[in-house]
């Protein structure tokens, strides 16, 4: 493990170090797969299997069956609108005002008229989300894509998208203007959604993870295909990735 995160470490930094030199040209969509560290990443696509097997299925399944359908989509709404103000931030390092503009809308509406997010107004309104992160912002930025990763835990990754889930986590508004209970809550909601979206897409993971001959050629496939898609526009065909909600790429 110690290894893993001397790696993860050291390709971070070299995705930041690619920023400074790119400059502000959007970076060209990655094609194939570039996977130099694959004897590790399967290493940790063991671990990460072993832990959904015995802790996040079974959590997920529980927390599915038991709980109330509008509940869970209470929570996962609420959930998501704590994660807007940082994608309002990430809309304007990308230069993308209407979007900055349209989802500062969207967390106003929810937060005022849906009871702090637990209804989802907005969308109703013609306000869907637009989600982004950090990692899209290092693909305008120039940053190139990097080498395939899969991340403790959290699944698929690569190295630029790795890099921009570390500073999401850091640079996200509401971890400086919020304490206490509220972000008790916020913290506990992200949890309760991830298990959610664990339940919400078992058959799909499952099939993947677990019915695949190779679920892990199988899921870095559909991930590099997803993300990829999504950083093109549309421009590219699109994939299904159940790590996308499952792992929490809001």
């Amino acid at each position: 493990m110690n290894k893993m995160v001397y790696v993860l470490s050291k390709r971070i930094c070299a995705v930041l170090v690619a920023v400074v030199v790119a400059g502000c040209t959007a970076a060209p969509i990655g094609v194939g797969i570039n996977d130099p560290i694959e004897d590790q990443n399967r290493d940790t696509h063991a671990a990460n299997l072993s832990i959904d097997r015995a802790l996040v299925r079974p959590a997920s399944n529980g927390y599915g069956s038991f709980v109330p359908s509008p509940v869970r989509t209470g929570v996962s709404n609420f959930a998501s609108n704590l994660n807007l103000p940082g994608q309002v931030l990430n809309n304007l390092l990308q230069f993308r005002i209407e979007n900055a503009g349209h989802n500062t809308f969207r967390f106003l509406m929810n937060t005022t008229f849906g009871f702090g997010g637990l209804l989802d107004v907005a969308t109703e309104a013609g306000l869907e989300n637009r989600r982004t992160d950090f990692g899209e912002t290092l693909h305008v930025w120039g940053a190139p894509e990097g080498a395939y990763l899969e991340l403790p835990l959290v699944g698929p990754s690569t190295e630029r998208h790795a890099a921009g889930r570390v500073v999401d986590i850091l640079m996200n508004p509401l971890n400086f203007a919020v304490d206490g209970p509220l972000r008790s809550a916020g913290t506990g909601a992200s949890v309760a959604a991830r298990f959610g979206d664990r339940y919400r897409y078992s058959d799909l993971v499952d099939s993947v993870l677990y019915e695949s001959e190779d679920g892990y050629a199988q899921a870095r496939l559909l991930y590099l295909q997803n993300r990829r898609f999504k950083l093109s526009g549309g421009a590219q065909p699109d994939y299904i990735d159940p790590y996308e909600d499952v792992y929490g790429n809001e």
